[in-house]
């Protein structure tokens, strides 16, 4: 599997291997291509002001299993499984609860900046849709709420979504559906099905 790291294009297996065989300064190559997204996944799925901390921790934990790698598998939607485990232990022994205000900043600050050509308005606009989106996910139960994180949020397609959460693409598939009926009654807004629809001819020629 092939990520792209500053615009420069970075073979993943090749990395691992030099890992293993005993370069761990090339592991530095992974951190760099995935540290962005594996932010905006710990934000997203509530770690606020600790989504640094747990994808340090989730890096960390990923580089001590790449004994347990799975040759030829992505690397992506495996760290994300170790980021979303790590969240979830964050957010359970969290004394404090954090409020939609704080997580948001939060998911906004681990995303790329907007590009100063963007339409003002259409970014206020965007900015208020992720609040709503976040307030309604909040509503869901925790199944739910990671499949369509993984699927919109973090942008990843169904095997990847599979593969991170540990579910069978028959699994993502039902939970996905139940989750967005619910965010319809939610947000009747919120439509991403139609670009569910268009993605689902590629997956299925998979």
């Amino acid at each position: 599997m092939r990520t792209r790291e500053g615009g420069r294009i970075v073979d993943e297996a090749a990395v691992i291997a030099r890992v293993r065989a005993g370069e761990p300064e090339a592991y530095a190559q992974l951190v760099r291509a995935h540290t962005g997204l594996a932010l905006r996944a710990a934000a997203a799925l509530g770690a606020g002001a600790d989504a640094e901390d747990v994808v340090q921790q989730a890096f960390f934990k990923a580089y001590c299993s790449l004994g347990r790698f799975r040759d030829g598998a992505a690397f992506k939607p495996w760290l994300l499984s170790i980021v979303a485990n790590e969240t979830r232990n964050t957010v359970r022994t969290a004394v404090r609860q954090r409020t939609l205000a704080s997580r948001e900043a939060s998911f906004v600050e681990s995303e790329p900046l907007i590009p100063e050509s963007a339409d003002p308005a259409a970014a206020a606009l965007d900015t208020e849709r992720r609040t709503a989106l976040l307030a309604a996910l909040d509503q869901l139960g925790e199944d739910h709420r990671l499949v369509v994180t993984y699927r919109y949020l973090l942008e990843m397609d169904e095997p990847e979504t599979a593969e991170a959460l540990g579910w069978p693409r028959g699994t993502v598939k039902s939970r996905l559906n139940r989750a967005l009926r619910k965010l319809g009654r939610l947000l009747p807004d919120f439509e991403p099905q139609r670009r569910q629809e268009s993605r689902r001819g590629g997956d299925e020629r998979e």
